[in-house]
C-alpha cells in the first residue's frame, strides 16, 4: 500500500468525503433561503391570482406528509370567506402550505406568512396544492385588514405596514406604505376595477 493511498483511506478522510455531500447541500439551502423575494406589481397580483378573497381564519393544522428523504411538514390553514373577489372559493377555503410544528418539531421555510385564528386576511391565492406557498409573490399576496383607532378597517401588508398606494406596489415599496392608509373597502375596490379593465 502507498503513502497516498493510506492517505485516501485514513477513517479521518472517509468522513470528510461522506460530509462533503451535506456540506455541498446546506450551502444550497443558505442561498435558497437568502434569494429576496421580489414584490409583484398590484396588476401582478391581480392578473396572476386564481382566487381573491377576504377571509377570517377559522382553523390552522400542521401534519407530517410524504415517506423517507421527502418527509416533511405542511400546514392547512382555513378561512371563513367573507368577499369573493375573483373566484369562487366557497363559504369556507383551505390554503397548504409547506412548513409548520408537529409534535415540538418545527419546519420553518423563509418568509411564509405566519397566520394565526381570527386573523382577517385578502388574499391573492394561486397554485394552491402545487407551490409551496400558494400566494402569488409569496409573503406578498397577503395583506392584513385591521381595525385602526378610528374605527376603520385598513390594509397592512404582511410586515405590518400600512398600504397606502396601490400603484405603487412591486414599483416603489418605500412610496406604497408613505401616506394614510388604505381601507380595506378602497382596497376591494381597486382589485375589483382592475378585474373589470382586464375583463376577469
Amino acid at each position: 500500500m502507498t503513502a497516498k493511498t493510506a492517505r485516501v483511506n485514513h477513517p479521518l478522510m472517509k468522513l470528510l468525503r461522506s460530509l462533503l455531500p451535506m456540506l455541498c447541500a446546506g450551502l444550497a439551502v443558505a442561498s435558497v433561503r437568502a434569494t429576496t423575494v421580489i414584490p409583484p406589481t398590484f396588476d401582478q397580483l391581480v392578473s396572476e391570482a386564481e382566487l381573491i378573497f377576504e377571509g377570517t381564519v377559522t382553523d390552522g393544522r400542521s401534519q407530517w406528509t410524504g415517506e423517507g428523504a421527502e418527509r416533511h411538514i405542511v400546514t392547512y390553514v382555513t378561512f371563513n370567506i367573507e368577499d369573493a373577489i375573483k373566484g369562487a372559493p366557497g363559504k369556507s377555503y383551505t390554503i397548504r402550505m409547506l412548513g409548520g410544528t408537529v409534535d415540538g418539531q418545527t419546519m420553518e421555510v423563509t418568509d411564509t406568512p405566519k397566520f394565526k385564528m381570527g386573523d382577517r386576511d385578502i388574499l391573492f391565492v394561486e397554485h394552491n396544492g402545487s407551490q409551496f406557498v400558494p400566494l402569488v409573490g409569496i409573503m406578498h399576496g397577503r395583506f392584513h385588514v385591521q381595525t385602526d383607532a378610528g374605527g376603520r378597517d385598513i390594509v397592512t401588508k404582511d410586515n405590518g405596514a400600512s398600504l397606502a398606494d396601490v400603484g405603487k406596489l412591486g414599483q416603489d415599496e418605500k412610496a406604497a406604505i408613505a401616506g394614510p392608509a388604505l381601507s380595506a373597502a378602497d382596497f376591494k375596490s381597486a382589485i375589483r376595477q382592475r378585474l373589470s379593465q382586464l375583463g376577469k
